[in-house]
C-alpha cells in the first residue's frame, strides 16, 4: 500500500490545488482580466477555452463532446497504467511522472465536464456565478477549461530582412495555461528526458530474469 501513497498524495494535490485556482479565477475574475506577478514576464490573465492543452481549438461543439469523451477514456488508460506500474514496481520516477500526467489529464476534465453546468457564462464584465438560478451556461461534458498562466518570457518586432514576417510582432511563450497542463508538460518532458535510467532496470530484468537465483 505504501507505494501508492506517494503517487496518490501528488495527484490528489495537483488536484486540489488546479481546481482551487479555477474556482477562485471563475469567481473573482471577469474574462481578459490580469494580474502582474513579476512584471510583464508572468502574469495572471484569466481565459477560457474549448479545445485542448494550452487554448488549441478543436471541431466545435461535435468535436468538443468528441474531445472530452476522448480525455475520459484516456485518462482512464492512464489510471490502469499507473496502478500496473505500481504493482510491477517501475522505477519511482516513472510512476511519479505518470502521475503528474495523469493529474493533469483529470484536472481538464473535470472543467470540460461539469463547468458548464455548475457555472454561469464568464464575461468580460463581471465574476461567474457558481451555481446561479437559471442554470449553467452549457450541458454536461461542453465546459469551458481555464487557463490564467501567462508567461511572455520574450518581446519584440521581426527585423526587416526576416522572411514572412518581417515588423511583426513575436511573443515567446504566446499560450495561456493552467496548473493542468503544467503536470501533463513536465511529467511527459521528464519522462522523455530519463527514459532510459526509468527502463534501464526493467530491460536488465528481462535480459537476466533468472541471475539472482543462479547466483545462490
Amino acid at each position: 500500500m505504501k507505494a501508492y501513497t506517494k503517487p496518490f498524495v501528488a495527484i490528489f494535490l495537483i488536484l486540489l490545488a488546479d481546481q482551487a485556482l479555477k474556482f477562485w479565477i471563475k469567481l473573482n475574475m471577469s474574462l481578459g482580466q490580469e494580474y502582474k506577478i513579476f512584471g510583464n514576464w508572468a502574469i495572471i490573465h484569466f481565459t477560457e477555452n474549448n479545445g485542448m492543452a494550452f487554448g488549441i481549438e478543436f471541431g466545435g461543439e461535435a468535436g468538443k463532446l468528441a474531445l472530452s469523451l476522448f480525455r475520459i477514456v484516456a485518462v482512464c488508460g492512464i489510471g490502469y497504467g499507473l496502478v500496473h506500474l505500481i504493482k510491477k514496481k517501475y522505477h519511482r520516477g516513472l510512476i511519479m511522472n505518470l502521475a503528474l500526467i495523469f493529474a493533469g489529464a483529470l484536472g481538464n476534465i473535470i472543467d470540460s465536464t461539469f463547468y458548464g453546468v455548475i457555472f454561469n457564462e464568464s464575461s468580460y464584465y463581471e465574476p461567474s456565478v457558481l451555481f446561479p438560478p437559471e442554470g449553467g451556461y452549457s450541458s454536461l461534458f461542453h465546459g469551458k477549461v481555464v487557463d490564467m498562466f501567462y508567461v511572455p518570457i520574450l518581446q519584440g518586432i521581426y527585423p526587416q530582412w526576416f522572411p514572412f514576417w518581417a515588423g511583426e510582432e513575436f511573443i515567446f511563450f504566446r499560450p495561456v495555461f493552467n496548473l493542468a497542463d503544467s503536470a501533463i508538460s513536465i511529467g511527459v518532458i521528464m519522462i522523455l528526458i530519463y527514459q532510459k535510467r526509468y527502463f534501464k532496470e526493467e530491460k536488465e530484468e528481462e535480459v537476466f530474469p533468472h541471475s539472482e537465483s543462479i547466483e545462490e
